[in-house]
Protein backbone atom coordinates (compact mmCIF):
# COMPACT_ATOMS: atom_id res chain seq x y z
CA UNK A 1 0.00 0.00 0.00
CA UNK A 2 1.01 3.16 -1.18
CA UNK A 3 2.77 5.10 1.85
CA UNK A 4 1.50 8.41 0.52
CA UNK A 5 -2.02 6.93 0.99
CA UNK A 6 -0.79 6.07 5.05
CA UNK A 7 -0.18 10.18 5.32
CA UNK A 8 -3.07 11.29 4.10
CA UNK A 9 -5.40 8.95 6.52
CA UNK A 10 -2.73 9.88 9.49
CA UNK A 11 -3.31 14.07 8.71
CA UNK A 12 -6.87 13.38 8.06
CA UNK A 13 -7.64 11.63 11.54
CA UNK A 14 -5.70 13.69 13.68
CA UNK A 15 -7.22 16.62 12.14
CA UNK A 16 -10.62 15.59 12.79
CA UNK A 17 -10.40 14.34 15.89
CA UNK A 18 -9.04 17.73 17.30
CA UNK A 19 -12.26 19.49 15.36
CA UNK A 20 -14.71 17.17 16.82
CA UNK A 21 -13.60 17.71 20.25
CA UNK A 22 -13.70 21.52 19.70
CA UNK A 23 -16.97 21.03 17.63
CA UNK A 24 -18.82 19.22 20.78
CA UNK A 25 -17.64 21.83 23.03
CA UNK A 26 -19.11 24.46 21.05
CA UNK A 27 -22.44 22.92 20.79
CA UNK A 28 -22.77 22.28 24.32
CA UNK A 29 -21.88 25.99 24.91
CA UNK A 30 -24.19 27.85 22.30
CA UNK A 31 -26.81 24.45 21.66
CA UNK A 32 -26.15 24.81 17.79
CA UNK A 33 -28.27 21.95 16.28
CA UNK A 34 -25.82 22.36 13.02
CA UNK A 35 -22.64 22.29 15.29
CA UNK A 36 -23.50 19.40 17.00
CA UNK A 37 -23.93 17.88 13.28
CA UNK A 38 -20.64 18.88 12.44
CA UNK A 39 -19.13 17.39 15.30
CA UNK A 40 -20.73 14.25 14.93
CA UNK A 41 -19.31 14.52 11.11
CA UNK A 42 -15.85 15.44 12.37
CA UNK A 43 -15.97 12.29 15.23
CA UNK A 44 -17.13 10.30 12.45
CA UNK A 45 -14.66 10.72 9.94
CA UNK A 46 -12.50 10.04 13.07
CA UNK A 47 -13.42 6.73 13.35
CA UNK A 48 -13.41 6.02 9.33
CA UNK A 49 -9.63 7.15 9.31
CA UNK A 50 -8.85 4.63 12.38
CA UNK A 51 -10.72 1.82 10.07
CA UNK A 52 -9.20 2.68 7.08
CA UNK A 53 -5.11 2.00 8.69
CA UNK A 54 -6.77 -0.66 9.81
CA UNK A 55 -7.62 -2.35 6.69
CA UNK A 56 -4.73 -1.05 5.12
CA UNK A 57 -2.37 -3.01 7.82
CA UNK A 58 -4.75 -6.72 7.42
CA UNK A 59 -4.48 -6.57 3.95
CA UNK A 60 -0.89 -6.80 4.33
CA UNK A 61 -1.16 -9.92 5.91
CA UNK A 62 0.72 -12.95 3.81
CA UNK A 63 -0.97 -15.30 2.06
CA UNK A 64 -1.87 -18.66 4.08
CA UNK A 65 -4.22 -22.31 3.92
CA UNK A 66 -7.41 -20.30 4.45
CA UNK A 67 -6.38 -17.48 2.50
CA UNK A 68 -4.07 -17.89 -0.87
CA UNK A 69 -4.12 -15.30 -2.78
CA UNK A 70 -3.34 -13.24 0.51
CA UNK A 71 -5.88 -10.86 2.14
CA UNK A 72 -5.37 -7.67 0.14
CA UNK A 73 -9.30 -7.55 -0.63
CA UNK A 74 -9.43 -6.29 3.36
CA UNK A 75 -8.95 -2.71 2.28
CA UNK A 76 -12.59 -2.91 0.20
CA UNK A 77 -14.39 -4.49 2.94
CA UNK A 78 -13.68 -1.72 5.37
CA UNK A 79 -13.91 1.29 3.00
CA UNK A 80 -17.28 -0.49 2.05
CA UNK A 81 -17.87 -0.34 6.32
CA UNK A 82 -16.89 3.38 6.21
CA UNK A 83 -19.35 4.03 3.56
CA UNK A 84 -22.23 2.17 5.52
CA UNK A 85 -20.93 4.32 9.13
CA UNK A 86 -21.05 7.75 6.86
CA UNK A 87 -24.70 6.92 6.33
CA UNK A 88 -26.14 5.25 9.19
CA UNK A 89 -24.06 7.50 11.78
CA UNK A 90 -23.89 10.61 9.89
CA UNK A 91 -26.25 11.59 7.90
CA UNK A 92 -28.48 9.28 10.01
CA UNK A 93 -27.99 11.31 13.57
CA UNK A 94 -27.84 14.58 11.37
CA UNK A 95 -31.19 14.15 9.44
CA UNK A 96 -32.43 13.47 13.17
CA UNK A 97 -31.18 16.24 14.73
CA UNK A 98 -32.14 18.67 12.36
CA UNK A 99 -35.76 17.64 12.72
CA UNK A 100 -35.82 17.44 15.96
CA UNK A 101 -34.42 21.07 15.84
CA UNK A 102 -37.17 22.15 13.84
CA UNK A 103 -40.04 20.75 15.43
CA UNK A 104 -38.52 22.06 18.56
CA UNK A 105 -36.43 24.94 17.81
CA UNK A 106 -33.85 26.81 20.57
CA UNK A 107 -31.67 29.93 20.73
CA UNK A 108 -28.52 30.03 20.22
CA UNK A 109 -26.29 31.18 22.68
CA UNK A 110 -22.93 33.27 22.20
CA UNK A 111 -22.93 32.72 17.93
CA UNK A 112 -19.74 34.09 18.00
CA UNK A 113 -18.44 30.99 19.72
CA UNK A 114 -19.72 28.71 16.93
CA UNK A 115 -18.17 31.34 13.89
CA UNK A 116 -14.72 30.91 15.73
CA UNK A 117 -15.16 27.50 15.56
CA UNK A 118 -16.27 26.78 12.13
CA UNK A 119 -13.40 29.08 11.23
CA UNK A 120 -10.48 27.27 12.80
CA UNK A 121 -12.29 23.96 11.78
CA UNK A 122 -11.92 24.92 8.04
CA UNK A 123 -8.34 25.95 8.02
CA UNK A 124 -7.20 22.05 9.52
CA UNK A 125 -10.11 20.51 6.92
CA UNK A 126 -8.73 22.64 3.99
CA UNK A 127 -5.02 21.94 5.16
CA UNK A 128 -6.05 18.04 5.22
CA UNK A 129 -7.86 18.25 2.22
CA UNK A 130 -4.98 19.75 0.14
CA UNK A 131 -3.01 17.08 1.56
CA UNK A 132 -5.31 14.23 0.38
CA UNK A 133 -5.70 16.37 -2.59
CA UNK A 134 -2.09 16.53 -3.70
CA UNK A 135 -1.95 12.27 -2.87
CA UNK A 136 -4.57 11.97 -5.16
CA UNK A 137 -3.15 13.80 -8.07
CA UNK A 138 0.23 12.10 -7.72
CA UNK A 139 -1.85 8.36 -7.89
CA UNK A 140 -4.46 9.83 -11.22
CA UNK A 141 -1.43 10.95 -13.37
CA UNK A 142 -3.11 12.22 -16.54
CA UNK A 143 -6.15 10.71 -16.09
CA UNK A 144 -9.36 13.11 -15.49
CA UNK A 145 -10.54 13.33 -11.97
CA UNK A 146 -14.20 10.96 -12.66
CA UNK A 147 -11.65 8.67 -14.76
CA UNK A 148 -9.53 8.55 -12.12
CA UNK A 149 -12.54 7.91 -9.28
CA UNK A 150 -13.68 4.74 -12.26
CA UNK A 151 -10.34 3.39 -13.06
CA UNK A 152 -8.63 3.73 -9.25
CA UNK A 153 -8.05 0.54 -7.35
CA UNK A 154 -7.08 2.55 -4.34
CA UNK A 155 -10.11 3.30 -2.55
CA UNK A 156 -8.16 4.88 0.67
CA UNK A 157 -6.66 8.24 -0.96
CA UNK A 158 -10.01 8.74 -2.69
CA UNK A 159 -11.98 8.03 0.47
CA UNK A 160 -10.17 10.97 2.48
CA UNK A 161 -10.42 13.32 -0.69
CA UNK A 162 -14.31 12.79 -0.23
CA UNK A 163 -14.50 12.89 3.09
CA UNK A 164 -12.67 16.05 3.55
CA UNK A 165 -14.70 17.64 0.76
CA UNK A 166 -17.94 16.79 2.36
CA UNK A 167 -16.24 18.05 5.49
CA UNK A 168 -16.13 21.17 4.18
CA UNK A 169 -19.17 21.55 2.04
CA UNK A 170 -20.83 21.03 5.41
CA UNK A 171 -18.74 23.15 7.54
CA UNK A 172 -19.92 26.11 4.63
CA UNK A 173 -23.35 24.90 5.26
CA UNK A 174 -23.04 25.04 8.73
CA UNK A 175 -21.84 28.76 9.05
CA UNK A 176 -24.54 29.71 6.71
CA UNK A 177 -27.60 28.21 8.61
CA UNK A 178 -25.90 29.70 11.89
CA UNK A 179 -25.48 33.31 10.17
CA UNK A 180 -28.86 33.33 8.48
CA UNK A 181 -30.51 31.92 11.88
CA UNK A 182 -28.84 35.27 13.69
CA UNK A 183 -29.82 37.82 11.15
CA UNK A 184 -33.68 36.62 10.92
CA UNK A 185 -34.04 35.02 14.22
CA UNK A 186 -35.43 32.13 12.99
CA UNK A 187 -33.66 28.96 14.36
CA UNK A 188 -35.58 26.88 11.19
CA UNK A 189 -32.20 27.50 9.75
CA UNK A 190 -29.97 26.20 11.92
CA UNK A 191 -32.18 22.74 12.14
CA UNK A 192 -32.25 22.84 8.38
CA UNK A 193 -28.67 23.47 7.65
CA UNK A 194 -27.96 20.37 9.79
CA UNK A 195 -30.70 18.42 7.59
CA UNK A 196 -28.45 19.57 4.53
CA UNK A 197 -25.46 18.38 6.01
CA UNK A 198 -27.15 14.81 6.65
CA UNK A 199 -28.07 14.30 2.97
CA UNK A 200 -24.64 15.86 2.16
CA UNK A 201 -22.95 12.81 4.16
CA UNK A 202 -25.58 10.47 2.67
CA UNK A 203 -24.56 11.68 -0.80
CA UNK A 204 -20.79 10.82 0.28
CA UNK A 205 -21.11 7.13 1.40
CA UNK A 206 -23.33 6.18 -1.70
CA UNK A 207 -20.40 7.67 -3.71
CA UNK A 208 -18.12 5.58 -1.15
CA UNK A 209 -20.09 2.44 -1.31
CA UNK A 210 -20.39 2.54 -5.13
CA UNK A 211 -16.71 2.66 -6.03
CA UNK A 212 -15.89 0.04 -3.08
CA UNK A 213 -18.56 -2.38 -4.19
CA UNK A 214 -17.10 -3.53 -7.82
CA UNK A 215 -13.18 -3.99 -6.19
CA UNK A 216 -14.79 -5.82 -3.42
CA UNK A 217 -16.73 -8.29 -5.85
CA UNK A 218 -13.47 -8.55 -7.58
CA UNK A 219 -13.54 -5.55 -10.54
CA UNK A 220 -11.12 -6.55 -13.37
CA UNK A 221 -7.48 -4.74 -14.20
CA UNK A 222 -8.22 -1.49 -16.42
CA UNK A 223 -8.51 -2.18 -20.13
CA UNK A 224 -5.41 -0.97 -21.36
CA UNK A 225 -3.28 -3.36 -18.82
CA UNK A 226 -6.25 -6.39 -20.23
CA UNK A 227 -5.07 -5.11 -23.94
CA UNK A 228 -1.46 -4.98 -23.24
CA UNK A 229 -1.36 -8.47 -22.19
CA UNK A 230 -3.63 -9.46 -25.25
CA UNK A 231 -0.74 -8.11 -27.21
CA UNK A 232 2.11 -9.53 -25.36
CA UNK A 233 0.28 -13.08 -25.73
CA UNK A 234 -0.33 -12.81 -29.19
CA UNK A 235 2.79 -11.59 -30.63
CA UNK A 236 4.76 -14.68 -28.83
CA UNK A 237 5.96 -17.62 -31.11
CA UNK A 238 3.88 -20.91 -31.15
CA UNK A 239 0.48 -19.04 -29.78
CA UNK A 240 -2.45 -18.95 -32.17
CA UNK A 241 -5.01 -17.33 -30.94
CA UNK A 242 -5.73 -15.69 -27.35
CA UNK A 243 -9.36 -16.72 -26.65
CA UNK A 244 -9.62 -15.03 -23.24
CA UNK A 245 -8.42 -13.00 -20.52
CA UNK A 246 -9.76 -12.74 -17.23
CA UNK A 247 -8.35 -10.46 -15.04
CA UNK A 248 -8.99 -9.83 -11.36
CA UNK A 249 -7.93 -6.91 -8.50
CA UNK A 250 -7.34 -9.05 -5.27
CA UNK A 251 -6.01 -6.17 -3.80
CA UNK A 252 -4.58 -2.29 -4.66
CA UNK A 253 -1.49 -3.84 -5.68
CA UNK A 254 -2.05 -7.06 -6.59
CA UNK A 255 -3.61 -8.21 -10.12
CA UNK A 256 -4.47 -11.99 -10.71
CA UNK A 257 -4.63 -13.09 -14.68
CA UNK A 258 -6.35 -15.61 -16.39
CA UNK A 259 -5.26 -16.46 -19.80
CA UNK A 260 -6.67 -18.96 -22.21
CA UNK A 261 -5.26 -19.34 -25.55
CA UNK A 262 -4.82 -22.11 -28.41
CA UNK A 263 -1.49 -23.09 -29.10
CA UNK A 264 0.26 -24.34 -32.32
CA UNK A 265 -0.47 -28.32 -32.76
CA UNK A 266 3.15 -28.36 -34.16
CA UNK A 267 4.63 -28.00 -30.46
CA UNK A 268 5.31 -30.96 -28.18
CA UNK A 269 4.88 -30.50 -23.92
CA UNK A 270 8.53 -28.50 -23.37
CA UNK A 271 8.13 -26.08 -25.79
CA UNK A 272 4.27 -25.14 -24.61
CA UNK A 273 6.15 -24.87 -21.29
CA UNK A 274 8.44 -22.77 -22.13
CA UNK A 275 6.06 -20.50 -23.81
CA UNK A 276 3.93 -20.38 -20.56
CA UNK A 277 7.10 -19.53 -19.11
CA UNK A 278 8.35 -17.04 -20.99
CA UNK A 279 4.38 -15.30 -21.21
CA UNK A 280 4.49 -15.60 -17.34
CA UNK A 281 7.61 -13.46 -16.98
CA UNK A 282 7.07 -10.71 -19.76
CA UNK A 283 3.89 -9.91 -18.21
CA UNK A 284 4.86 -9.86 -14.28
CA UNK A 285 8.03 -7.48 -15.94
CA UNK A 286 5.85 -5.31 -17.68
CA UNK A 287 2.90 -5.02 -14.85
CA UNK A 288 4.66 -4.65 -11.57
CA UNK A 289 1.16 -5.33 -10.00
CA UNK A 290 0.39 -8.91 -11.57
CA UNK A 291 1.57 -11.14 -9.07
CA UNK A 292 -0.19 -14.56 -10.47
CA UNK A 293 -0.58 -15.67 -13.73
CA UNK A 294 -2.48 -19.11 -14.89
CA UNK A 295 -2.56 -20.19 -18.52
CA UNK A 296 -4.97 -22.49 -19.94
CA UNK A 297 -3.95 -24.16 -22.97
CA UNK A 298 -6.00 -25.78 -25.72
CA UNK A 299 -3.12 -27.14 -27.30
CA UNK A 300 -3.55 -29.96 -30.20
CA UNK A 301 -0.65 -32.31 -28.68
CA UNK A 302 0.87 -34.78 -31.14
CA UNK A 303 0.60 -38.38 -30.75
CA UNK A 304 3.88 -38.87 -29.33
CA UNK A 305 2.95 -36.47 -26.60
CA UNK A 306 -0.31 -38.17 -25.99
CA UNK A 307 1.25 -42.06 -25.40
Amino acid sequence: MATGSKKVIYVALLGNLLIAITKFVAAAYTGSSAMLSEGIHSLVDTGNGGLLLYGMRRAKRPPDKRFPFGHGKEIYFWSFVVALLIFSLGAGFSIYEGVRHLQEPNEIDNPLVNYVVLGVSMLFEGGAWLVALKEFRLQKGKQGYLEAVEAGKDPTAFAVLLEDSAALLGLLVAMTGLALSQLTGNMIFDGGASIVIGLILASTAVILARETKGLLIGESASQEVVEGIRELVEKMPGVDRTNEILTMHVGPDYVLVNISLMLSSKLDRAQAHEIFDLIDAQIKSRYSRIKRVFIESETRLSPRDVA
